[in-house]
């Protein structure tokens, strides 16, 4: 019988098909390669399409709704907040799902439609004056409410978006990486590259979106506005189709959940089996297929060894003749076991996640709000559109990585003579949050002064320029190139190949948790701080009212409190193996 193996071209890392009955050929306008950059450019040209249609909405959305469906103060903040954590939560279902069933080309495919009906639904209720109710003012100090099926179009629109993200964001960059042959150095520098280079692409069209399309929402039609970025997701679907025959595609395993629950039941039943020192024990350790796709062998580690009894055959009962577990709620593989501890590996670093974007998500709000009580003029006639915003964060972002890919990185090697001289992740993620705390004390300070301005001048805008908050937003920006990347980068190549869309899947489960955290900080602040006039830190209809630089210093506290977690704690499970000049996992302290 025909054997098929997969081999790489060594000059791109492409694979390319052949069989063991013929040596492999150099490949030929016929014999067409698979994977490699040829297939990412598909994948990311999609990427940069659907962000831009998802981007341009996320960055107007707290304008859109207090303009439109006249949301104000606490209940703004949750929808928005409540709205970002949704978006996000759902890719741990859509993550599961890839890796269980549908695999990572028609979870993407399939989260795209549902994105593309929830922007169509969001355009209708745009054009449709009687969806949404009357407008008012800003100074306006009542205004008509939406009605309840009114409200209920706009969220069953934003919780398409909100599915479609969950199966568009976990797969979409884990699919990207199945494109590379991370066995060899080669793949694994082109791999780096790439999560650079996606994040460039994606920053791209963040500009794009925030330039263009925010424009165009404020100023000239938000129906325009929003039908633009429907074509966008149209454009998406295509550009991603057309790339099917160059994609390698890694077919679903079976639920990861499902094993790990098991290991865990399994480890449970047996906790009273001892595991000697001398290693005297049969483990359950079978061969895996690994043809079907990228699947990598896990080896039995020495750490959190109370996990090693679920595969640990106590009785040969336990296995039948043909070498099958008989119960599987009872006895589990190393390669189960082995899993769950990479799972829990990297959940000490994903807190950190957690807080450092806990900051970041602050200017998603709250900068907006911000703008839109400052002076914005530009010259004699020309308005910046609050939603920009966020273009001067993501256009940090984009230099950096410019900077630091085709400079930074050139010079080190010239210096050090050595090919692979990037800054480890521990030292990313620790710039990163020492930047983030800047971002918020520096937020404080601007909040300040424009409040303080406005009192003075007795204004509902306050005489200072929008220009003013450049500086938070750029070390916003600075703390996402550090930070950010680093976490994606390790939450996704420090799991098993099986398990990236996993790895994906906790990073935005980290976003949408810090998304609650907000929620949950701004609520309990509110209450709090509220006085008898009404008034409190947060809420209403005027910033000039409320004290949303105190508010700044607690975050700011909060990344003063996340640098010293990381610091002592975080950064102790990632550790640089000298011998391959390679971060490793480690699991040192949770040693049982």
């Amino acid at each position: 019988m025909m054997e098929v193996s997969e081999q790489r071209d060594v000059e791109t890392g492409d694979q390319i098909s052949s069989t063991n009955e013929n040596p492999p050929v150099p490949p030929t306008r016929k014999s067409r390669k698979k994977g490699g950059w040829r297939a990412v450019k598909y994948i990311i040209a999609m990427e940069t399409f659907e962000k831009m249609a998802t981007v341009s909405l996320g960055a107007n959305i707290a304008v859109y709704l207090r303009k439109k469906y006249n949301m104000d103060g606490i209940m703004l903040i949750n929808v928005v907040n409540i709205w970002n954590a949704s978006t996000n939560i759902f890719t741990l279902p859509g993550a599961i799902l890839s890796d269980a069933y549908l695999g990572r080309f028609c979870t993407v495919l399939i989260g795209s439609l549902a994105a593309m009906l929830g922007m169509l639904l969001m355009t209708l209720g745009a054009a449709i004056p009687k969806l949404r109710p009357p407008s008012c003012n800003d100074l306006d100090t009542e205004c008509i409410q939406a009605k309840a099926w009114q409200l209920a179009i706009l969220f069953a629109a934003l919780l398409l978006l909100a599915l479609g993200s969950g199966g568009i964001r976990p797969c979409n960059i884990a699919f990207g990486t199945d494109q590379f042959d991370t066995t060899t150095e080669k793949g694994r520098l082109q791999l780096s590259r790439f999560y650079n280079w996606w994040y460039f692409s994606f920053t791209v069209s963040l500009v794009i979106a925030l330039t263009g399309l925010v424009y165009i929402q404020t100023n000239i039609s938000w129906t325009i506005g929003f039908a633009i970025p429907s074509g966008c997701f149209v454009l998406a679907l295509i550009i991603y189709v057309l790339g099917c025959k160059t994609y390698v595609y890694v077919q679903p395993k079976g639920s990861i959940f499902i094993d790990i629950f098991r290991v865990v039941v399994a480890a449970f039943r047996k906790r009273r089996v001892e595991l000697a020192s001398s290693n005297d024990f049969v483990l359950y350790d079978p061969r895996i297929d690994e043809s079907s796709g990228k699947v990598t062998r896990l080896h039995r580690s020495d750490q959190l060894k109370l996990f090693d009894k679920a595969a640990v055959i106590v009785d040969s009962s336990e296995v039948n003749d043909e070498g099958v577990v008989v119960n599987n709620w009872r006895l589990c593989s190393v390669q189960q076991v082995e899993q769950l501890k990479s799972l829990i590996g990297v959940l000490p670093v994903a807190l950190t996640c957690v807080l450092c974007i806990v900051v970041l998500e602050q200017q998603n709000i709250f900068a907006v709000l911000q703008a839109m009580q400052m002076d914005r003029k530009v010259g004699k006639s020309f308005v910046i559109p609050p939603g920009w915003t966020g273009l001067t964060s993501m256009v940090t972002l984009s230099v950096w990585i410019l900077v630091y890919e085709n400079i930074v990185l050139t010079i080190w090697r010239m210096i050090s003579k050595k090919n692979d001289v990037r800054l480890s992740m521990k030292t990313r993620i620790k710039i990163g949050i020492i930047i983030s705390i800047c971002a918020m004390a520096t937020s404080a300070t601007t909040e300040f002064k424009r409040r303080e301005a406005a009192l003075k001048a007795k204004t509902y805008e306050s005489p200072l320029s929008v220009l003013f908050l450049m500086p938070q937003l750029a070390l916003s920006g600075l703390t996402e190139a550090f930070a950010a990347v680093a976490m994606m980068e390790f939450l996704t190549t420090r799991m098993p190949e099986q398990m990236r869309c996993l790895g994906s899947a906790i990073y935005f489960l980290c976003t949408s948790m810090s998304s609650y955290i907000s929620t949950a900080i701004a609520n309990v602040l509110h209450t709090a701080t509220k006085r008898a006039d009404g008034t409190a830190w947060l809420g209403g209809r005027d910033l000039n009212k409320n004290r949303l630089d105190c508010y700044y210093a607690i975050i700011a506290c909060i990344a003063i409190f996340n640098f010293f977690y990381f610091t002592f704690i975080g950064s102790k499970f990632v550790q640089v193996d000298r011998k391959s000049n390679v971060e490793e996992l480690e699991l040192s302290n949770t040693n049982t």
